[in-house]
């Protein structure tokens, strides 16, 4: 007796596999494997949250309104033409699904994001992967793989996992060269980590362009991972054709309002950033004086930095040492990085106990 039978590319996708919250043993340590905010939420968010638990009778507001004008004031942009859903991740899935699919191709760089061959593939697309410069994304190799079935080409910036930044003049070249019926998507979930006024243009972008699409989540420098707020920006026929195979009610009422709140709680967001740009610079710091026993930091604008060990100290190695000592970091071996370690910047205790437990793993200490 047999049932339904899957279809091939769906069977074909590696499950998403998330950053642990516990040790082999079951321990609750420090963790840093999923680049949460280590400060917490917005007081402000936690307030408006719990006031809007009066309300859980009632279904969201499928037009995602007050979000969408709240967004359009923060950032000056048009609220009809903003996409959200359940985590940015949701959006990045409604590009790929509303814009390929069988026979076509979507495209990400060699160590990009993990959710962009499970979109591609989702939808029957062939993932193809451009290859990297040293980590980051290389524009020339993106551009020598299109094709003339390319029709979805993602890139974070800054990239996750390693934390790489392409620099505006760059995303302005890709885009230029690109043909208009291929969409550009700007994953910028870590836009907000990226210190100075530096920006790579990419909204910029979306509101010219036919072809870009930005997307964005509160999940990282707004604290609110839990509620899965994400969003997008875009050209009004990419946000019409996402809409029509969006979830109608992806967002909820409590999480909709932390998002509001916590968008109008500046104080907290600099407060983020300057805590993430002290401790990721003396991090990177850190690890390259440990540059004798192997270790590497990849540069980063997130708030995470990818460990590279090219020594006698591997990264499976490192990475059990550290969960014993009291960490959990993300190591990547399902993505191409055996040899690297993917380190949220946490708390200062957090940041240098992890490094401490490098030193000692060295031999260092």
């Amino acid at each position: 007796m047999t049932g339904p039978t899957p279809k091939p590319w769906i069977m074909a996708i590696a499950p998403y596999i998330p950053g642990r919250s516990t040790t082999d043993d079951g321990r609750k340590v420090a963790k840093l494997s999923s680049n949460e905010n280590p400060l917490g939420t917005s007081p402000k968010a936690r307030e408006a949250f719990a006031t809007a638990a009066a309300n859980l009778e009632r279904y969201p507001d499928a037009s995602a309104t007050e979000l969408r004008d709240a967004l359009a004031a923060k950032h000056g942009l048009d609220p009809a033409r903003i996409i959200y859903g359940n985590g940015s991740d949701e959006v990045l899935h409604l590009a790929a699904g509303a814009f390929a699919g069988p026979g076509d191709e979507i495209m990400y760089v060699n160590y990009g994001f993990a959710v962009y061959p499970i979109a591609a593939r989702r939808v029957g697309a062939t993932p193809v992967i451009a290859p990297d410069k040293d980590y980051a994304t290389d524009v020339d190799a993106i551009l020598a793989a299109v094709t003339e079935r390319t029709r979805v080409i993602f890139v974070a910036n800054p990239n996750n996992p390693t934390g790489t930044y392409v620099p505006r003049a760059e995303i302005e070249r890709l885009h230029a060269a690109l043909r208009d019926n291929i969409l550009l998507v700007l994953d910028h979930a870590y836009a907000e980590y990226i210190e100075g006024s530096d920006d790579d243009g990419g909204m910029a972008l979306a509101q010219s362009a036919p072809n870009v699409l930005v997307t964005r989540t509160f999940s990282k420098m707004y604290g609110l991972a839990a509620e899965r707020i994400g969003w997008g920006y875009g050209a009004p026929t990419i946000i019409e054709a996402m809409h029509r195979i969006r979830l109608p009610f992806s967002i909820t009422i409590a999480g909709t309002a932390a998002a509001v709140a916590a968008l109008g709680d500046t104080e907290f967001v600099a407060h983020t950033a300057a805590h993430n740009a002290r401790w990721r610079t003396w991090f990177a710091d850190e690890i390259g004086k440990l540059g004798n026993a192997g270790l590497r930091a990849v540069p980063s604008q997130a708030n995470f930095v990818l460990v590279l060990f090219e020594g006698e100290l591997t990264a499976e190695a490192a990475y059990k040492g550290l969960m014993d000592a009291g960490y959990i970091v993300r190591w990547l071996p399902g993505q191409g990085l055996p040899h690297g370690l993917r380190i949220t910047i946490g708390t200062e205790d957090e940041t240098r106990g992890v490094v401490a437990a490098l030193r000692a793993l060295t031999g260092a200490a």
